[in-house]
């Protein structure tokens, strides 16, 4: 539970100053500091930036009585504000995921190559 709180609150964090690739640097972190398999590292990131990034667009969805929203769904052609905000989820998610599975494989990488390790 920690790495994903760790991620979700810094990427929701960043996410309020920086560039929406500014998921990537948290996830980056925790998947070299915290998580120890590919699986639980690409899904842990996966449900934390998709939750943070979905949290961020459902304040907005509901600031603005979903006009931003309806009128992106328009834009896109894709008719439903919901999946707008369903799309956000998934974009957020893929980028955290692989940005902690991209920190797990480094971690991986680097111990496997330090010296005096037995590979």
């Amino acid at each position: 539970m920690r790495p994903f709180s760790v991620i979700l609150i810094l990427t929701w964090f960043l996410n309020l100053f920086m560039p929406w690739w500014s998921a990537l640097l948290p996830a980056l972190a925790v998947g070299m500091w915290m998580l120890n398999s590919a699986s639980k590292a690409f899904f842990t990131g996966l449900a934390a930036g998709g939750a943070a990034w979905l949290i961020q667009a459902l304040y907005v969805h509901i600031a603005n009585d979903g006009i931003l929203t309806s009128r992106i769904a328009d834009v896109m052609q894709i008719g439903s504000p919901i999946l707008v905000l369903l799309l956000t989820f998934v974009i957020g998610g893929l980028v955290s995921g692989t940005g902690t599975l991209v920190g797990y494989q480094f971690r991986t990488i680097f111990r496997s190559a330090s010296p005096g390790s037995k590979s």
